[in-house]
């Protein structure tokens, strides 16, 4: 099991930036991809951002390629979103998750944290 906990969510206005935490914890996190979801009200959950093991292979949604930046500290346990230019619709609850694969649909990731709410003022 790998127990995850997001934090760093808040209330921010557009154009400005948040940065993203997610603290692991049990199995060792090095051996995870990690990834970040989004959900908005209404809204089904949605890809934003995935890192593999090695830190180095990202992959972003198109949405926010260009803003969003996503990183992981192995040696700390930690994968964080880095968040910039942010738009109202970048408005949702904020999820980390982990699996061993990278992909996009939130099926192939067995870990997930509880959340962490960004909304962005227009």
């Amino acid at each position: 099991q790998v127990q995850l906990v997001e934090s760093g969510g808040g209330l921010v206005q557009a154009g400005g930036s948040l940065r993203l935490s997610c603290a692991a914890s049990g199995r060792t996190f090095s051996n995870y991809v990690m990834a970040w979801f989004r959900q908005a009200p209404g809204k089904e959950r949605e890809f934003v951002a995935a890192i593999k093991v090695n830190g180095y292979s990202t992959y972003y949604a198109d949405s926010v390629k260009g803003r969003f930046t996503v990183s992981r500290d192995n040696a700390k346990n930690t994968g964080y979103l880095q968040m910039s230019s942010l738009k109202f619709e970048d408005t949702a609850t904020y999820y980390c998750a982990a699996g061993t694969r990278t992909d996009a649909d939130a099926r192939y990731y067995p870990y997930w944290g509880q959340g962490t709410q960004v909304t962005v003022s227009s």
